[in-house]
């Protein structure tokens, strides 16, 4: 009696990353193969330095014996390569209002590792773009170490090429603010872009470049789609705002007539004028009683409705000390405020 010899092949793959990526790597209790726990799946794919482990298994009956014997090739361990990737985005909604001669004046970014290993980067701003309307003072890069999104001066770090470049593990991100001062002669409305760029450390060029041995966990490093490197714009957007005050005077005497003689009352008109596209705060009018006249009480008006002389009360009318005030508030630009006020000639 002849006996059939039946052969089995199977391929067996592993993976295994490396332990400073924080995975763990377990010894199966199989003398033919090492069992290992699964990766946790990442935007760039399976983490630098993983070792991708390969063996094949052939399973046969010898003739005259049912019982199956299992044997195994030689393994192929193939370690993944670094993809050196990154991505800079600005975080700001939209142009960051400033006005002329502000200085420490912040543009928020992200920098997101998207590569699959540990990775440091190099941080460069560029403030004199070409195409916008005005180049700021570049002054530092910030990172945000408290990660609160806010630059907070003192606590946050100052970026220093070399010395503190962020190292991020794979999809980590962090924020960056970029200080600028602005110039005193910029105009109204204006528009500033500043650049941010960030580079990957282990190297950056045409997608595909190698660099031998560069690699988080000891392998190479590979340029990915982005070219290692990225860089987004922020805007700032001046909202400058200035007032022009114009006043004028009529006379009406005791006679119905318009000479200046003792007893005639004299209508002040003070109308203030903003102009630019950005916001007056806090502005107040003042005006003093002229010498040889007498401030006639409760006549101050504001875009002619009536103000009381109290400066208590909330109307932000006031007489007090041979003066007038009127507090007008935030005022944006393109307004127009009316105040008048009478006196009697002494």
């Amino acid at each position: 009696m002849e006996f059939a010899e039946t052969h089995i092949i199977r391929c067996r793959t592993h993976r295994s990353a490396p332990f400073t990526f924080g995975r763990l790597l377990a010894v199966g209790a199989s003398t033919a193969a090492l069992a290992l726990a699964p990766s946790p799946a990442r935007a760039a794919g399976t983490v630098a330095g993983t070792d991708i482990v390969n063996m094949a298994q052939a399973t046969y009956e010898t003739p005259g014996s049912s019982t199956p014997v299992t044997i195994e090739s030689n393994s192929v361990t193939i370690k993944v390569d670094e993809l050196l990737d990154v991505t800079v985005v600005s975080s700001d909604p939209g142009d960051v209002s400033v006005g002329k001669g502000w200085t420490a004046q912040v543009l928020t970014y992200q920098l997101t590792n998207s590569g699959n290993g540990s990775e440091a980067f190099t941080l460069s701003a560029d403030t004199a773009r070409p195409g916008d309307e005005f180049d700021t003072t570049f002054e530092m890069v910030i990172l945000d170490s408290n990660d609160n999104g806010v630059y907070d001066p003192g606590v946050d770090t100052i970026y220093t090429p070399g010395a503190n470049d962020p190292l991020l593990a794979p999809d980590e991100s962090v924020r960056l603010f970029v200080l600028s001062a602005i110039p005193d002669s910029v105009g109204d409305a204006a528009r500033a872009e500043i650049a941010l760029a960030a580079v990957a450390n282990s190297g950056s060029g045409t997608p595909g470049t190698l660099f031998a041995g560069k690699g988080d966990g000891g392998g190479d490093a590979v340029v990915g789609s982005t070219g290692a490197r990225s860089a987004a714009s922020g805007f700032f957007k001046v909202q400058a705002s200035d007032v022009t005050l114009v006043k004028s005077a009529t006379v009406s005497d005791p006679f119905g007539g318009t000479e200046p003689v003792p007893g005639a009352v004299i209508l002040y008109q003070l109308v203030a004028t903003t102009t630019g596209t950005g916001d007056l705060a806090n502005l107040a009018i003042h005006d003093d009683i002229p010498a040889d006249t007498t401030y006639r009480k409760e006549s101050i008006t504001l875009d002619g409705k009536p103000l009381s002389d109290a400066a208590s009360d909330a109307d932000g009318g006031s007489f007090g000390d041979r003066s007038i005030a009127v507090a007008l508030g935030t005022v944006p630009g393109g307004q127009t405020r009316t105040i008048t006020f009478q006196v009697t000639i002494d």
